[in-house]
């Protein structure tokens, strides 16, 4: 049976950059880099330390050379937040680009983009 969700596997152009934004812009924790063994890295970051959940941000060119069938675009993945708000703000504050904060089936939620133009949203719980 499966217990959590450990890794979430991003394909991205420019690694060091993604990683810079979600730390420095969003509030992740870089959880380490390592070598791939073909040349390459990839770089896990989490929301915060110890969490079961975090993303491993891979060089897209190089997974798809080495294995073309994966689909490697960026999976639908919808956050939490305590306190939505405070942390649209923030986002807009930060220049992250947002879309309107909203209320849809009956939860308050706004979507935002990575500087690759990935997106992703946030609902408050």
């Amino acid at each position: 049976m499966i217990e959590s969700i450990g890794q979430v596997m991003l394909y991205v152009q420019d690694q060091r950059s993604i990683a810079d934004f979600w730390v420095n812009q969003v509030g992740f924790v870089k959880v380490g880099e390592t070598s791939n063994g073909h040349g390459g890295f990839s770089i896990e970051i989490a929301p915060r330390e110890g969490t079961d959940t975090s993303f491993v941000l891979h060089n897209r060119a190089l997974i798809e050379k080495l294995q073309p069938e994966l689909n490697l675009g960026t999976p639908s993945i919808l956050f939490s937040s305590f306190d939505l708000e405070t942390t649209y703000n923030d986002f807009k504050k930060k220049n992250i680009t947002v879309g309107d904060l909203v209320e849809m089936e009956g939860m308050k939620v706004f979507n935002f983009a990575d500087i690759e133009g990935n997106y992703f949203a946030i609902r408050e719980i």
